[in-house]
């Protein structure tokens, strides 16, 4: 089954920053050695203050935005309270853990900011959960983890978050084929909310 997957690339990053958690991706598609689109959108609205970027699978990655959009809504719903960060997290992990024999083809990075500060965690397609202060998925990531093990401070403020995600990407582009494409999408999380800039 492993050798008939067509292989995706795409590069996404999130970093926390002293006033908020950035969320960002560029914007090419592809499909093994092929350019489908240089237009798509990586990074998401989960929650008022919660986003995701994806990597790989697209079919899957939109299948977990809408669950977890869902359980999302309805657990305001039922307590007419917002979802805390660790909680969405914990129930994403269940979700693709109780997939792992066939898993969510897809790495994910949700970030966000509630009542006990900004949190940031990375998934693999099985369910594992790292909680994280930056981190990279797709297949540039290797390429960007240079720039954020050697660039990234504690306490950066979201415009020095900004350069250094685009400097990241920029360098991902340059080498990885799979990333690249006309825009860089980059979502800033704060109190005042979610906003997502081309």
């Amino acid at each position: 089954m492993e050798d008939k997957i067509t292989k995706t690339g795409t590069t996404t990053i999130g970093l926390v920053c002293k006033d908020g958690i950035l969320l960002a991706s560029e914007s090419k598609a592809s499909m093994g050695y092929m350019v489908v689109n240089k237009d798509v959108q990586k990074v998401f609205k989960i929650d008022d203050k919660i986003g995701m970027t994806i990597a790989g699978m697209v079919s899957d990655a939109q299948q977990l935005i809408n669950i977890l959009k869902a359980e999302i809504s309805l657990y305001k719903l039922e307590t007419d309270e917002e979802m805390k960060i660790n909680a969405v997290a914990h129930l994403l992990s269940q979700i693709m853990y109780s997939r792992r024999l066939y898993p969510y083809y897809t790495q994910i990075i949700i970030g966000g900011i509630d009542s006990e500060g900004s949190h940031l965690f990375s998934f693999d397609p099985t369910g594992s959960c790292i909680k994280e202060k930056y981190v990279s998925t797709g297949s540039g990531s290797p390429f960007v983890y240079g720039i954020l093990e050697k660039d990234f401070k504690d306490n950066m403020t979201l415009e020095q978050g900004k350069k250094l995600i685009r400097d990241a990407i920029k360098s991902a582009a340059q080498r990885d084929m799979a990333s690249g494409g006309e825009k860089l999408w980059i979502a800033e999380i704060t109190e005042k909310g979610f906003k997502l800039m081309e």
